[in-house]
């Protein structure tokens, strides 16, 4: 008798790569989604203290009674985060096998004659490595701020709307808040772009002639100026004073 072994297939690393880019492009358009929600709930701010403050108490109910206080809140929530996890661990592991595939070793990576430096950099590696990271920190510091009365600069309230007031009246604040916005802007104006490419809906040649590109650049406008609104509004023009 001839003993025979089985050998378990894994997937190969191509195929790996693949799922993570999926998920990074489902993941990436999971918080797009959320963004374009919250941008519109931010504009509310322009209707006055009473109806912003009651929009966002209102959040608490959503589809109550058919789901428990804040349910759908937490719904939200956990998807949102499952959706950021996903989407840094897939960006990370990613970065790693580029960079692996690109020819570091140790901590230096092969040049290239095109650019100054010598070292081969792209569009990418800076919107989407650095400005994820500043991306990251910004959701962090913004959670932190929308936390009832944990981190208030300007001052606590029991009033969300005076409490943006109060935060947006800060210099610094408006700042920090300007960079984080201004990473969400490059970010999604790559970021949108691959995913699309990444689920097969990008059939142009190159990134110039696809039509993809000028929504990528609108989104991201249109988001990142959104957001900005309120803060300008309320720094430079006195709005909410």
């Amino acid at each position: 008798m001839v003993a025979t072994t089985q050998t378990v297939k894994r997937p190969s690393a191509k195929r790996s790569t693949v799922a993570l880019k999926y998920s990074m492009a489902v993941s990436g358009l999971i918080m797009l989604g959320y963004l374009l929600v919250h941008m519109y709930g931010n504009l509310k701010f322009f209707q006055g203290r009473d109806k912003f403050d009651h929009y966002l108490e209102g959040l608490d109910d959503i589809l109550y009674p058919y789901l428990p206080h804040e349910g759908a809140l937490w719904i939200i929530r956990v998807v949102l985060t499952a959706a950021l996890v996903v989407h840094v661990y897939a960006a990370v592991t990613l970065w790693r096998r580029n960079k692996a595939a690109a020819g570091f070793v140790g901590n230096t990576r092969y040049h290239t004659k095109q650019n100054k430096t010598g070292v081969q950099r792209s569009y990418a590696s800076f919107t989407m490595r650095w400005g994820g990271i500043i991306l990251l920190l910004f959701i962090i510091g913004h959670v932190a701020q929308m936390l009832p009365n944990w981190l208030s600069p300007g001052g606590a309230s029991d009033s969300k709307y005076d409490r943006v007031v109060n935060g947006f009246e800060i210099w610094w604040v408006v700042l920090l808040y300007t960079i984080g916005l201004v990473a969400v802007g490059f970010h999604l104006a790559h970021g949108f772009w691959s995913a699309l490419t990444t689920l097969g809906q990008n059939h142009s040649s190159t990134r110039k002639s696809s039509r993809i590109t000028a929504v990528s650049i609108g989104l991201a406008v249109i988001i990142a100026g959104g957001f900005l609104t309120v803060p300008f509004a309320i720094f430079f023009f006195g709005a909410g004073s």
